[in-house]
């Protein structure tokens, strides 16, 4: 079984995978999949994910992975009714902070904050979720110069078409809806700088703007081959930025580049074809001078939607600062 087929871990059903380099090692902070009886739907019901667990590793590709245990439950954080959603981390000041997404006791997504000393944990949550924040897939990106970002949002059972009107939440968009029809523009990820203390926003979320480079207007709605859907990442290469992100109902890992960490970014093209299973969801990280995209499919569950399993492989970037999959020349 070649690196990038074989699962990481295969103990626990793990997926949506952000991996970070921490103290030497690469740490993984995924979603930890469970079986359920709820049935498969559009909504994501039947990812009903409770705790998360924490990884490291010195080897991406062959392991072996030590599983720290579980770091923090639903049960630990009061505002949180269900559904430990994709999760990240960062660290900035001597502190760990483990962000994550979840429904709050009306239904709604929200994402929080919990506070470490530890990459590998325990983390202690906030008793509120971070304030403005709503839809889901939390991801932070500290510059050089140390300013912090969060980048977030997901459609469907993400509900980022249901906040279209800054500060209100529309039910009525609630489900498998998103804008579509001849000249809309796609819905687009969101981006908030964060505070000192990366505990809050420092300012209100913004849109994370993906053009077309040859016409240099936002992606179309009906673009599913390219447009937003959830997952956001970025990373840095050669002092220019990275946002990747999946396609959702297309099955795709996209990415496009810009030149400040706020956008606009351009779409590049596609990271990874469809993989098994309806969700793709990764990371991508520099460890040792080389570069590693962790991901997940359902491979170890024989194709069970819900019950994804961590990968790894290496990429590259070309001359041009392309992504590509295998070696340049």
């Amino acid at each position: 079984m070649s690196a990038a087929s074989k699962p990481l871990i295969t103990h626990l059903y793990t997926a949506d995978p952000s991996a970070h380099v921490f103290e030497g090692k690469i740490y993984i902070y995924p979603s930890h999949d469970i079986p359920t009886d709820i049935q498969f739907n559009d909504n994501g019901d039947q990812y009903a994910m409770e705790d998360y667990h924490v990884f490291s590793t010195t080897d991406p590709l062959n392991g072996p992975v030590v599983d720290h245990g579980a770091v923090l439950s639903v049960a630990q954080v009061p505002w949180v009714s269900k559904q430990f959603w994709a999760p990240d981390a960062a660290t900035k000041n001597g502190k760990y902070y483990l962000y994550f997404p979840a429904r709050d006791h009306e239904g709604i997504f929200r994402i929080g904050v919990a506070v470490g000393d530890s990459p590998s944990g325990p983390f202690t949550a906030d008793p509120e979720p971070i304030k403005g924040s709503y839809s889901i897939d939390p991801a932070t990106f500290v510059d050089d110069d140390g300013k912090a970002y969060m980048y977030f949002g997901g459609l469907w059972g993400g509900q980022l078409q249901c906040w279209q009107t800054p500060g209100t939440f529309d039910a009525r968009l609630s489900g498998p809806n998103e804008p579509k029809g001849e000249g809309v523009s796609a819905l687009n990820p969101r981006v908030a700088v964060m505070a000192e203390d990366m505990r809050q926003f420092a300012s209100a979320p913004q849109e994370l703007r993906i053009l077309d480079r040859a016409t240099g207007k936002e992606l179309p709605a009906d673009d599913h081959e390219r447009r937003f859907f959830e997952a956001a990442w970025l990373h840095k290469y050669n002092g220019k930025y990275y946002f990747s992100y999946s396609t959702g109902d297309t099955h795709l890992l996209a990415y496009a580049t810009g030149e400040s960490p706020l956008g606009p970014f351009y779409y590049e093209g596609k990271i990874l074809d469809p993989v098994l299973g309806w969700t793709t969801h990764h990371s991508i990280v520099e460890f040792e001078g080389r570069w590693y995209l962790f991901h997940h499919d359902c491979t170890l569950s024989n194709g069970v939607d819900h019950l994804r399993s961590v990968k790894a492989q290496e990429i590259f970037h070309d001359s041009e600062g392309r992504i590509t999959l295998t070696k340049p020349e």
